[in-house]
């Protein structure tokens, strides 16, 4: 809910919900989308003998990623990842505030434990979408720097498209293609969901609150509500990422599962591998959170359906 505590409802309307997370969601990946994939190729690219690499840093990423795929090479993926990111954050911010409602106290409380749970559950509920979207767009997303490295090399370079590459786990796994790395995804959204919405929540509790009665915080708050939560998160939450990353993704080392991915990792690159991509990571999830969670919070979804958002939950 993440606005202060009223008496509670005497219903909860789940369509207007999901309505708004499904636009929030859209409008916060189209912003942050080109850091998203420099934060994947710089988890999954590979260290030479010498410990040469192919970027250096993020900056460096986004000029070979420009220099050699052009300005629309940072958007590679991007249309499976904007297509399903409706369903995606639809369910998890409509199914955070489903939970919250109902493990609320009569009068709108929620508990520190039951914010967790709800937030938690959420993210459980997610990965049905999540997986198969993440799996689609770190494989196109890491498409192009294989792509770059074989031209490099002076090999042919076969294009590769979201539809091709889900024909062909269809093909080879069927349906259960498109979950690989689901427990990875599962637990990394999960243990995300679980600070993320509390803390958001309690942060956007604070702040100045609009001048209408509602007692809703104004827009720059919940914001930076979001914004912050979705850092504090994101970090915690990155060595879960790279593993999760590293299991889906096409190229490079191979993996049986998450232990051995992260003993494999530990053994070649050591601790610091599992931070990778992090500083990338938070600049993409701060600001996607704080953007979604802005339009979300204006209550698109009870407009387009005439609803009074002040009255419904």
């Amino acid at each position: 809910m993440g606005q202060s505590e009223q008496k509670k409802p005497a219903q909860f309307n789940i369509l207007p919900k999901i309505i708004n997370g499904g636009i929030a969601g859209v409008i916060g990946v189209t912003c942050v989308y080109p850091l998203d994939l420099v934060k994947t190729r710089l988890q999954n690219q590979p260290i030479g003998p010498n410990g040469e690499r192919m970027y250096k840093s993020i900056a460096d990423c986004f000029r070979k990623t420009i220099a050699s795929e052009g300005f629309f090479g940072m958007y590679r993926g991007s249309a499976i990842n904007i297509l399903l990111i409706t369903p995606e954050k639809a369910i998890k911010l409509a199914a955070n505030d489903y939970f919250r409602y109902h493990l609320s106290t009569n009068e709108g409380v929620v508990s520190l434990p039951r914010a967790g749970l709800a937030g938690g559950l959420a993210g459980l509920f997610q990965i049905v979408v999540t997986t198969p979207m993440e799996l689609l767009k770190i494989q196109m997303q890491d498409a192009g720097r294989v792509a770059t490295a074989a031209r490099a090399a002076g090999q042919e370079v076969k294009k590769v498209t979201a539809l091709g590459l889900t024909k062909q786990l269809l093909r080879e796994r069927g349906i259960f293609g498109l979950y690989k790395g689901v427990g990875a995804t599962g637990v990394r959204d999960v243990t995300f969901s679980v600070i993320y919405f509390p803390l958001m929540a309690s942060i956007n509790n604070l702040g100045p609150r609009k001048a209408d009665g509602s007692g809703e915080a104004v827009f720059y708050w919940s914001m930076m509500a979001g914004y912050e939560a979705g850092t504090t998160a994101a970090f915690t939450v990155t060595p879960l990422d790279v593993i999760k990353t590293r299991l889906q993704a096409s190229g490079g080392q191979k993996y049986d599962g998450i232990m051995d991915c992260v003993r494999k990792t530990l053994y070649n690159e050591g601790v610091s591998a599992f931070f990778k991509g992090g500083l990338c990571r938070v600049m993409v999830v701060g600001p996607l959170f704080g953007i979604a969670q802005t339009f979300y919070f204006l209550g698109v979804g009870e407009t387009i359906l005439g609803m009074d958002k002040h009255k419904s939950i």
